[in-house]
């Protein structure tokens, strides 16, 4: 049997642990190793190239590739769908879309994620529940010029980052999290009171230069963030 690239990748990297291969060492060339695996070339280089983003080892081009002397430890984000994480605490997951509106970009938004000038952009406002009480207000803005399918599209049964992952992948991303209070308008979305302290997390998204999404995502009091690497 064939080996798979997640096979590959493990004893490759098992063998990097266990000292086979130290910092600095010369890893086989991709010809080599899929005959020492058994597979496909192309499952050689996407396993190595996992590894490559992972910081484990480090290819260069003519010089081959080698086990990184330093290790790379980087935080991997992937797009959270809230439902997925909702569902996964065992609670009922319910979305609500509050408002929706083509509008000129507003001049804040241009200028954060490099939107033309007079570019429209699809504002939503979304909800999204566990149990019935309030999870995750969402405040979005999708740039129709790189996007204009998305006018068109039902948010009404189907909430934007569902929608989104799956129509258009992304080449950049940009997270910033933050602490702050609750005013009167997102208190009674988030069924808390005014001043109390809420998590909120702002999300742009790029594909091949051009800006696709910005959305805010504010959580009631309590909310915890945990993210794996």
């Amino acid at each position: 049997m064939k080996s798979t690239y997640k096979e590959v990748k493990s004893d490759i990297l098992a063998k990097i642990v266990k000292g086979d291969w130290g910092p600095g060492d010369l890893v086989p060339n991709e010809v080599d190793l899929a005959l020492t695996y058994g597979c496909a070339r192309a499952t050689v280089n996407r396993a190595m190239r996992e590894l490559a983003d992972d910081g484990i080892i480090e290819r260069r081009r003519k010089a081959g590739t080698r086990v990184r002397m330093t290790p790379v430890r980087q935080a991997r984000f992937d797009i959270p769908v809230i439902r997925d994480e909702i569902e996964e605490k065992g609670s009922k997951y319910r979305y609500s879309l509050v408002s929706r509106e083509v509008d000129v970009a507003p001049d804040w938004l241009r200028a954060r994620i490099q939107l033309p000038v007079n570019g429209k952009a699809l504002h939503l406002v979304c909800m999204h529940y566990a149990d019935g009480i309030p999870y995750e207000h969402e405040d979005r803005w999708i740039n129709l010029s790189a996007l204009p399918a998305a006018e068109d599209a039902d948010f009404t049964k189907d909430c934007p980052t569902e929608w989104l992952v799956a129509t258009i992948p992304f080449s950049k991303a940009e997270i910033n999290f933050s602490a702050g209070l609750a005013d009167q308008k997102l208190s009674d979305y988030l069924d808390c009171s005014v001043g109390d302290p809420v998590f909120s997390a702002e999300r742009s998204t790029w594909w091949e230069g051009d800006a696709v999404t910005y959305v805010r995502l504010s959580y009631r009091p309590g909310y915890r963030l945990t993210t794996r690497y």
